[in-house]
């Protein structure tokens, strides 16, 4: 059944559409999907932008929940939050499937 209501689950499903809302943060995101985990260099070196903006492509996804970072001085290892991105992979897949089946919505002969 959606969820009809303002509830905790579709501020959280906000939370993570919104910052997953900027391709450099879909790339980030498929690039940790694919590793364990990666330093800040690493992912760097997928985006060609600067340094600085990377950082808060990091910071927005982190902030979500989508990823987590440890520092390993004088680096920092990032990976997927492997918890939020299950729970962002549930949302997101009942949030398409409620839908109701109907040939025409804007029709206004229907």
């Amino acid at each position: 059944m959606p969820e009809k209501d303002y509830s905790s689950t579709n501020e959280q499903l906000a939370r993570f559409a919104k910052a997953m809302g900027h391709p450099s943060r879909i790339t980030i995101l498929l690039f940790l999907a694919s590793m364990d985990s990666c330093y800040f260099g690493e992912i760097h070196k997928e985006l060609p932008i600067a340094k600085a903006t990377v950082s808060q492509h990091l910071k927005e996804l982190k902030d979500a929940g989508l990823i987590q970072g440890e520092i390993e001085t004088p680096k920092v290892k990032y990976c997927i939050n492997k918890e939020n991105w299950e729970k962002a992979r549930i949302y997101f897949e009942t949030f398409f499937a409620n839908k109701k089946e109907k040939t025409s919505c804007c029709n206004s002969n229907s």
